[in-house]
């Protein structure tokens, strides 16, 4: 259930039930717009799209609806006391290895709980993020927003409707779960000053990425205290095709190391410059970002940061579950787990 066709299926069908009769054949929208004083079409939204319309209006819309016998698909899912045993997870790029392990730790905290785990994919578009948030919103119990392209106060506002973790970012007053970006970033500029380098290049990711922000603030922070000259290029697209741009707009002003946004970046740019000529790392010292599979298959074997992706995803979910099972405890206080710095074969020193 992790395709684009079963959710599409999904919100069709619910759009549906909303927009006809009843199971029973006897009771139709019309009717329950006529004894909660509405319009047809406000009950459709309310039933299919909730988040379309205000909270207090949709349940008085539901109340009606079910005392007078109203029963389509969408009001059955959406029953808060019987709930749907669901949970949906709504990542920026299925192809990106560094949510593999995210949602593995996501599916198996959710199986141990009981629940199943929808996989929904926006590929980096926050319109598509938010299409399918009114999509799966009324199938599911809480989502779990996996590097999300939408703003901060936008963020908000959902997890006032419904329960809801950010993963991979921290959003102020909404339970998040992310890996310590600043401290990471802070080690691999340690680790490369200790190489003597004194010049750094940021290969930035998307735009609208919190991480890209966070790594890139850590590296400036760390180039003043190290006293290091420090640049950023880009953005680039977060793969090996964006790392091949990355790497035509270094070589017009190279420097004797870089750090990328992210370990495809990272690959795609060794692969780029060495077709160019130059060595790495002997030219040139390259760090990159998550620890994926292929930091071991590209030559050289990429120096990284690894973040506990498993970890990361087994918190979100258990994160999630704690706020769904006790929302009048207030908000719940935001969960940074620890990277580590692992040096292989693509940093060295600075060659005279």
């Amino acid at each position: 259930m992790s395709t684009h066709e079963n959710l599409n299926t999904l919100g069709a069908g619910a759009a549906g039930d909303a927009d006809a009769t009843s199971d029973t054949g006897s009771v139709t929208i019309y009717d329950v717009a006529r004894a909660a004083g509405v319009a047809a079409s406000t009950v459709s939204r309310a039933l299919s799209k909730p988040g379309r319309v205000s909270f207090k209006t949709a349940e008085h819309i539901r109340k009606v609806a079910g005392e007078i016998g109203y029963r389509s698909l969408t009001l059955e899912r959406r029953a808060p006391e019987q709930g749907t045993s669901m949970l949906a997870m709504i990542v920026a790029d299925i192809t990106n290895p560094v949510f593999f392990g995210m949602i593995r730790g996501a599916e198996r905290a959710a199986a141990f709980s009981g629940y199943t785990l929808l996989v929904i994919e926006t590929q980096e578009s926050e319109q598509a993020e938010r299409d399918a948030l009114d999509r799966v919103m009324p199938a599911v119990d809480g989502t779990i927003l996996t590097s999300s392209r939408m703003s901060d106060s936008d963020i908000r506002t959902l997890a006032k409707r419904t329960p809801l973790v950010v993963l991979n970012r921290m959003v102020g007053q909404v339970p998040s779960v992310a890996g310590d970006n600043v401290k990471a970033i802070n080690q691999a500029t340690e680790h490369l000053a200790g190489l003597n380098h004194r010049s750094i290049t940021y290969l930035a990711g998307p735009e609208a990425s919190w991480s890209d922000g966070m790594r890139w603030r850590g590296l400036r922070e760390a180039g003043l205290e190290l006293d290091l000259r420090i640049r950023r290029i880009g953005p680039f697209l977060p793969t090996l095709r964006g790392g091949a741009a990355a790497a035509e707009q270094w070589l017009l002003n190279p420097t004797s190391g870089v750090i990328a946004y992210n370990d495809l970046l990272a690959i795609g740019f060794i692969r780029a410059v060495s077709a160019a000529g130059r060595r790495v790392p002997d030219d040139v010292s390259v760090i990159g970002f998550d620890n994926i599979v292929d930091a071991t298959l590209v030559e050289p074997q990429l120096t990284t940061i690894a973040l506990p992706l498993v970890s990361l995803g087994s918190a979100a979910v258990s994160h999630l579950l704690r706020n769904t099972r006790r929302p009048e405890r207030g908000p719940v206080e935001p969960i940074r787990l620890p990277a580590r710095l692992i040096i292989r074969d693509s940093s060295g020193p600075v060659r005279a």
